[in-house]
């Protein structure tokens, strides 16, 4: 009985969804239906994940101090929890943030707040990005960890200045341009023994995902649900496939992304869930819990034997077949290269 009501309940949400959108060609509909359900399942398989892996979520802190963190976003959500616990570890951190007020306010609610700066950055332009960077390049000679954190979620259609669809600008492109300016002092500040790390902050709403390649802005049709998992599943992809290179050449810096959780964020606003708090609240996890993993991928030692390791709850995570193509790995970072106008036998060199 209990099938027949959840098949009956599918199939009347499928018809109304194709009433709703009857002015779309059916290849459309049926592509963002798949999309919809795919996306609930990873979800749903992301929040079971989080509820059977909570004892497995702990990271002890080390004593960085003299270390350098870089990390983008930060003024609130996993982010600004992410902050905190750096700042806990003595490292001196720089935050690329919108708003340097912000941050300001952050650091006198911190431990060790005195070590935390602000730089401007829009992750919506390349030459924000270009200016942040050389804003920490001027003052610091050696980083030891880049944390690209910051990301929009959903919404809708729009370019950048830089002609970009935005969840891919943010979420991806711009963070892939800081990695190539920054990682000169990233080499400069890792050792072999103890590399520098890059750590992508992506989600498990990759699965569902596939990156367009002939059409990457999704000008042709615009799905937000799909654009979103594009641009994660770029995240993921970017951190295994420029690790391999840099293990290539005996690089000292390591690539890692990582799955946070399922997090009560203020990311769930344009979502489902964005008129239900108490759902997010009774189901989801803090953001002091959800940056756990983060902070796992930035300081656990044993990973430095899994260079370009997809995290989820401090372990590996499940990703989908598509990230672990390495053809398509390497088709992305080509096509990424082109559009921020890096060639690639330079990347990460100045």
């Amino acid at each position: 009985m209990a099938l027949y009501i959840i098949s009956a309940g599918l199939g009347i949400a499928a018809a109304i969804y194709w009433y709703v959108n009857r002015h779309k060609p059916v290849k459309h509909i049926l592509s963002e239906l798949r999309y919809a359900i795919d996306m609930q399942g990873a979800g749903a398989g992301g929040l079971i994940d989080d509820w059977v892996s909570v004892w497995n979520n702990r990271v002890t802190l080390p004593n960085a101090k003299s270390k350098i963190a870089v990390i983008t976003g930060g003024a609130r959500g996993i982010g600004s929890e992410v902050v905190r616990g750096m700042l806990k570890a003595n490292m001196v951190v720089i935050m690329g943030v919108r708003n340097t007020e912000a941050a300001k306010k952050l650091a006198n609610k911190m431990e060790n707040g005195d070590k935390l700066r602000a730089f401007q950055l829009d992750l919506q332009s390349l030459k924000s990005v270009k200016e942040f960077a050389d804003s920490v390049l001027k003052e610091f000679a050696n980083i030891h960890l880049l944390v690209n954190n910051a990301g929009i979620m959903f919404g809708d259609y729009n370019l950048t200045e830089d002609g970009f669809e935005t969840q891919l600008a943010v979420n991806h492109l711009s963070h892939f341009y800081l990695t190539h300016l920054l990682l000169p002092t990233l080499k400069r500040g890792g050792t072999m023994e103890d590399p520098s790390r890059i750590v992508n902050v992506t989600s498990c709403a990759h699965f569902p995902g596939k990156i367009y390649f002939d059409d990457i802005n999704m000008k042709e049709h615009y799905d937000t649900t799909a654009a979103y998992a594009q641009s994660k599943l770029a995240q993921l992809m970017t951190a295994r496939y420029v690790n391999g290179l840099l293990e290539n050449k005996d690089a000292p810096v390591k690539c890692y992304s990582v799955h946070p959780g399922i997090v009560d964020t203020d990311l769930f606003t344009n979502s489902n869930f964005g008129k239900m708090p108490w759902a997010r609240r009774l189901f989801f996890k803090t953001p002091e819990k959800g940056a756990i993993s983060v902070l796992y991928a930035c300081f656990d030692k044993e990973i430095l034997k899994k260079g370009g390791l997809y995290i989820s709850n401090c372990k590996e995570g499940f990703s989908n077949r598509f990230s672990k193509n390495e053809k398509h790995q390497k088709k992305l970072f080509e096509l990424s290269c082109a559009l921020v106008h890096i060639e690639m036998d330079k990347f990460g060199r100045h």
